[in-house]
């Protein structure tokens, strides 16, 4: 079992950009596919962005060009750098994992969930 705590989230204006953290206890050498999800409150969550053990990254069309998935494996940190926010963003967005990137924005797929936290971007 993969641990995940997510943190980094808060209340901005469009336009600006946020950086969330994601600490997990997944080891570099086994192979694993971390993604990061949204959810609306009473919707399913949704993939936003996935990077697996080969460094592939998959991420929703919504979020192309605007936020970028990247590890810093040293500290065991998986972040997701959201800029150009926009209020359709706001979600509370979760950190998950697996062992395969079958199917990486699929939520059925990953095993292990962080607790979330809330982005808020207004207008």
């Amino acid at each position: 079992q993969v641990q995940l705590v997510e943190s980094g989230g808060g209340s901005v204006h469009a336009g600006a950009s946020l950086i969330l953290p994601c600490v997990h206890s997944s080891t570099s050498s086994a192979p694993y596919c971390l993604g990061w999800f949204l959810q609306l409150p009473r919707k399913e969550r949704e993939g936003v962005a996935s990077l697996d053990s080969a460094m592939s990254t998959t991420y929703a069309d919504s979020v192309k060009g605007r936020f970028t998935i990247y590890p810093d494996n040293a500290r065991n940190t998986l972040y997701l750098q959201m800029t150009s926010l926009k209020p359709e963003d706001t979600a509370m967005y979760y950190c998950a994992a697996t062992f395969f990137c079958a199917a990486p924005l699929t939520r059925e797929y990953y095993l292990d969930w962080g607790q979330g936290t809330q982005v808020t971007v207004s207008s």
